[in-house]
């Protein structure tokens, strides 16, 4: 298996794992001095799990639509259904992956419009 494939594998894994409420695989998946690039969010491992474990992503329910990876990054395109919420949100996560942890996380995320605003669909 080369490095990309490896990569690809370890972030669905964990993305399976989180979707399925197991909020502390992210202790295993980041580094320690883990880089958040998204607006509010704490950098470094503890910290941005505490921060995820209360947030509205750890509660949703997450559809994995597609994942590319290239031997540094693994980018994955989703829809995340919070509760309450019957469209959802389209989200694009880019994991920055070395030495088999992710040290980097930048994110995009777009509300779901009504369905004929779209015609060929977000996701």
């Amino acid at each position: 298996m080369n490095l990309a494939e490896h990569n690809k594998n370890l972030i669905i894994d964990g993305f399976q794992k989180f979707a399925a409420g197991d909020v502390e695989i992210l202790r295993t998946l980041l580094c320690e001095d883990f880089i958040e690039h998204s607006p509010g969010n704490p950098s470094g491992r503890d910290a941005f799990v505490e921060f995820i474990a209360s947030a509205p992503v750890a509660g949703a329910r997450l559809d994995l639509r597609r994942v590319i990876a290239d031997d540094e990054f693994v980018v994955t395109h989703y829809l995340m259904t919070p509760p309450g919420d019957e469209r959802g949100v389209a989200v694009v996560d880019i994991w920055k992956v070395a030495d088999g942890k992710i040290t980097e996380h930048w994110d995009v995320i777009q509300p779901l419009p009504d369905p004929s605003e779209t015609p060929h669909g977000m996701l």
